[in-house]
């Protein structure tokens, strides 16, 4: 199946230009025996391709983000001359961490928006940053090695990071990654995943089967379109813009027939 042929398969230009670009690496990388990777890329992108990989039998690609459960990955793609493992030894060839220390009097100031905002106005696409690790007194910038040096030079140039130590370091120095969890209770008639996204996210089961519609909820990690997809325990539930949950245990049912799940949200 040639390249136009697989592209008939995807209904919006975001989609056909994503798979274009993927295609056009893994073909470089296929027949010029070179290592090549994407930008980084949401949940919903990472989904797509998987599903075309698979379409492919392609085997010859990392999805990986710079750390273990990372939300933005790129992928990289090579050839069968090389082994994947040694790929992995080389994650620093292709991204990097910035890795921001703010001063003691902006310690635990700063959140992932102020981080986040200080590169858009630099003039950094979304697709050249993975994550952004924040913690007590700075952040870790996880992005492609190709704009390290126009990163760091233009964020000491703002004045929100003019009395930060800013440095770049190689991907293996990123901080460890804490996820914390907050346990809350929902009360559900189904375990459709409709009815517990209308809970988790507060709004209407209207509203609820426009944002499935639109390829905004990961069931494990994975894009899902189904508003009677059944959930269990175990499962985790990604609602972009809301944040990702796993669902922890049935707790059991109300006098009028409910279900009452404990649930993680994970933050």
């Amino acid at each position: 199946m040639n390249k136009q042929d697989i592209l008939k398969f995807y209904k919006t230009e975001e989609d056909k230009l994503l798979v274009a670009k993927t295609l056009d690496k893994l073909t470089i990388a296929t027949t010029k025996n070179k290592i090549t990777n994407t930008d980084f890329l949401d949940l919903r992108q990472i989904s797509i391709l998987e599903k075309l990989f698979k379409q492919l039998h392609n085997e010859n690609h990392i999805c990986f983000g710079g750390y273990k459960n990372a939300e933005r990955k790129l992928v990289i793609f090579f050839s069968d001359k090389f082994e994947s493992n040694i790929i992995q030894k080389n994650y620093n060839q292709i991204m990097s961490i910035i890795q921001i220390i703010l001063p003691n009097e902006l310690k635990n100031k700063y959140t992932h928006k102020d981080y986040l905002s200080g590169l858009m106005k630099i003039g950094i696409k979304r697709e050249k940053i993975g994550d952004i690790v924040v913690y007590e007194n700075g952040a870790d910038i996880i992005i492609l090695n190709e704009i390290s040096k126009y990163v760091i030079t233009n964020l000491k140039e703002l004045t929100r990071f003019s009395k930060s130590n800013i440095e770049l370091k190689q991907i293996e120095n990123i901080h460890e990654v804490q996820i914390k969890k907050e346990e809350i209770n929902i009360t559900v008639s189904s375990l459709r995943l409709d009815n517990i996204v209308s809970e988790l996210a507060r709004t209407s089961r209207t509203k609820v089967e426009e944002i499935i519609s639109s390829g905004r909820i990961f069931l494990n990690f994975e894009n899902e379109y189904k508003c009677t997809k059944l959930i269990k325990q175990g499962d985790i539930i990604t609602i972009r813009g809301k944040g990702r949950f796993e669902i922890n245990s049935i707790i059991g049912n109300t006098k009028k027939g409910k279900i009452i799940i404990k649930v993680l949200h994970l933050i």
